[in-house]
């Protein structure tokens, strides 16, 4: 029962990406082993089998590890509801909402769930390969940290140092992580890797020398940039494409400020038939556009605000009115009703905001969060939905007498009179490839034969063969105690 741990050199350098690499080659090795994050900071969640919720990066590094997403994967999930204030979810489950000064002090509670946790799922693999949030260099973060350092100490797990070197500077991210950091967390690190390096990796054996003879700390290898890994569900939103596709059928998904669980868009991305335009702060809806998708949001009332701002209200209406469709899921639906309530300021200041009045239904936003996975059957072609609901918000309304979808013999979701605006709570319906190839269909797509699931197996794959081709991955298994 061993266990390593990738702590990153600064903030997006690819350790959920190595994570989920040597999760799949140790699998591939026969090794049974599951992936852990401490404290993960994202909008972007999966629901588990045991009916919680963590961060997406995690539940793909569960597939990659062939095991279902458990809560004990990432027992501190950080979802931010605005520029100074984030939900926190402790084993899945939501706990309060706090601001980031108030978060500070309730963080050294938050360890002990945390070692739960990671002690559970350690005893029941051979392997647990650990992720790290942002960086141990950040040492203002030290004293209360169980992210990075304060989590590796108490847990007495080795650490490997990911340094990022497309964005430049790797050498002293490396060597100036080691200054910075205090000398006993410095000792919990085995080595480094030089992560997303683009042309002939042999250009930078002078600089990874450098970093070897000043730290003393053992090289694992140069890894080249991964192109593949946008197949793969990203989990930041800094990391949303500007779109994907040449296909003749456009789609344009509008890139909230508190956008949530946008992988929904990730197999449509793929489609070979569809062109994906994210919309982002300061541009317009393209006026040829087939199908607008408002995804999810991590504060509806909010981001209705910030779509307002965007004149997108306007060029909504516009496009209803030249006959485009329009697709909203979770918040993104609670949007196209005619009211949003909060009495109770669940999600920000307590009152109500007007909708866009596109579907004839109200929101009622309540303190019960519903998670689950959902089985449906689309109201439209038959065709069958295995997708997942985390939400707030109770939606009625008459307009939920067309139903998007059936869920054991029950409405979910709405769609207008005229059948060109929708509305459900599913999010990951576009995953399945009968209900992706129908509901374009519908539309007036051509889609393909795509097996969305298989092509992600598949880069997977690929990725560990990328890590196996260019690193010392056995000397990283090793490491492990």
């Amino acid at each position: 029962m061993r266990a390593l741990m990738i702590q990153g050199a600064g903030s997006n350098v690819g350790k959920s990406l190595l994570v989920a690499g040597l999760c799949r080659a140790a699998r591939l090795r026969g090794l049974k082993v599951a992936p852990f994050k401490p404290q993960n900071m994202s909008n972007n969640a999966a629901v588990t089998a045991d009916g919680g919720e963590i961060g997406r990066a995690q539940a793909l590094q569960a597939l990659a590890c062939g095991i279902e997403p458990h809560t004990d994967m990432n027992p501190i999930l950080l979802k931010p509801e605005s520029e100074m204030g984030s939900q926190v979810i402790v084993q899945g489950r939501r706990l309060t909402t706090v601001r980031a000064r108030e978060y500070s002090a309730l963080k050294p509670k938050l360890m002990a769930p945390v070692l739960e946790s990671f002690n559970r799922l350690k005893s029941a693999v051979d392997l647990v390969i650990v992720e790290g949030a942002g960086s141990p260099a950040e040492v203002n973060l030290r004293p209360r940290d169980i992210a990075n350092m304060g989590f590796a100490r108490a847990a007495n797990v080795p650490v490997v140092l990911a340094g990022d070197i497309d964005r430049g500077g790797v050498i002293a991210q490396i060597v100036g992580t080691q200054v910075v950091i205090d000398p006993a967390d410095a000792a919990m690190i085995e080595g480094f890797v030089i992560n997303k390096f683009r042309g002939d990796p042999r250009l930078f054996d002078d600089g990874y020398a450098f970093i070897a003879e000043r730290t003393k700390w053992r090289g694992f290898g140069v890894l080249p940039f991964f192109a593949e890994a946008a197949r793969l569900p990203a989990e930041d939103a800094l990391d949303l494409p500007r779109g994907g596709g040449t296909g003749g059928f456009r789609v344009a998904a509008l890139q909230f400020s508190r956008i949530a669980n946008f992988d929904d868009l990730d197999p449509l991305s793929q489609e070979p038939g569809v062109s994906l335009t994210m919309v982002r702060q300061g541009e317009t809806i393209p006026g040829d556009t087939d199908l607008v998708i408002l995804p999810g949001s991590k504060s509806t009332r909010g981001d209705l605000d910030f779509l307002r701002a965007q004149g997108w209200d306007i060029d909504l209406a516009a496009h209803v009115r030249r006959g485009g469709h329009v697709l909203g899921i979770c918040g993104g639906y609670q949007m196209l009703g005619r009211t949003i309530s909060d009495p109770d300021g669940i999600e920000g200041p307590a009152g109500e905001t007007d909708g866009l009045g596109l579907l004839k239904v109200d929101t009622v936003m309540t303190a019960d969060k519903r998670l689950t996975r959902t089985e449906a059957t689309h109201a439209a072609s038959g065709a069958p939905i295995r997708g997942y609901e985390i939400h707030i918000g109770h939606t009625s309304g008459e307009a939920r007498g067309r139903p998007f979808a059936h869920v054991a013999g029950e409405a979910e979701g709405a769609v207008s009179a005229d059948g060109r605006v929708m509305g459900s709570y599913l999010h990951g319906m576009f995953s399945g490839d009968s209900f992706r190839q129908a509901f374009l269909k519908q539309l007036g797509a051509a889609p393909s034969a795509t097996s969305y699931a298989a092509g992600v197996e598949d880069t997977l794959d690929r990725l560990a063969a990328h890590l196996e081709a260019h690193l010392d991955v056995d000397g990283l298994l090793a490491v492990a105690r």
